[in-house]
């Protein structure tokens, strides 16, 4: 598998990622019905760098990194990951979370924040845990899950 920048070639394929994603409206804050036009402000504007996961030639997951602030607050990065939901399973999401954090490293990041980590999403706080981050605070009801209504988000961190 090979993780390599994101061109404007593999826009219709992050589409299709993130509108699986976030149709569920289980994980992320996107809301469901965002139309394919605004993939470009979500994921492909700067400062955002977008990455894609690739194997024989199709895209089974993509992450976004950028500085989790301005100004003074630039030297934390921020990221989010998506992984194909017919892909889920085969550690795609583990290899973009230690992708994401070298290529942070190489830039000079001092560390790397989630803001927004749903904490329904057992998978996910398993894996960044995993990972080496912990959980630093907790957003009561932070969160509009579909079916669940109200949950809490976590904020997780990890110096790198």
């Amino acid at each position: 598998m090979e993780i390599r920048p994101a061109t404007q070639q593999d826009y219709d394929s992050v589409w299709e990622i993130f509108s699986k994603v976030i149709q569920t409206g289980d994980t992320y804050a996107f809301d469901p019905e965002t139309p394919k036009a605004d993939l470009q402000k979500h994921w492909f504007a700067s400062p955002i760098q977008t990455f894609v996961a690739e194997e024989d030639h199709k895209i089974l997951g993509t992450y976004i990194m950028k500085p989790n602030q301005v100004g003074l607050g630039n030297h934390i990065a921020n990221c989010g990951y998506m992984v194909h939901p017919d892909a889920r399973g085969k550690g795609i999401g583990s290899l973009l979370c230690r992708h994401s954090m070298q290529i942070a490293k190489e830039q000079g990041y001092k560390a790397m924040q989630f803001n927004i980590v749903v904490s329904t999403n057992y998978d996910a706080v398993k894996l960044w845990q995993k990972n080496g981050f912990t959980i630093i605070g907790t957003t009561p009801n932070g969160f509009r899950h579909l079916q669940l209504g109200l949950v809490d988000t976590y904020i997780m961190y990890k110096p790198l």
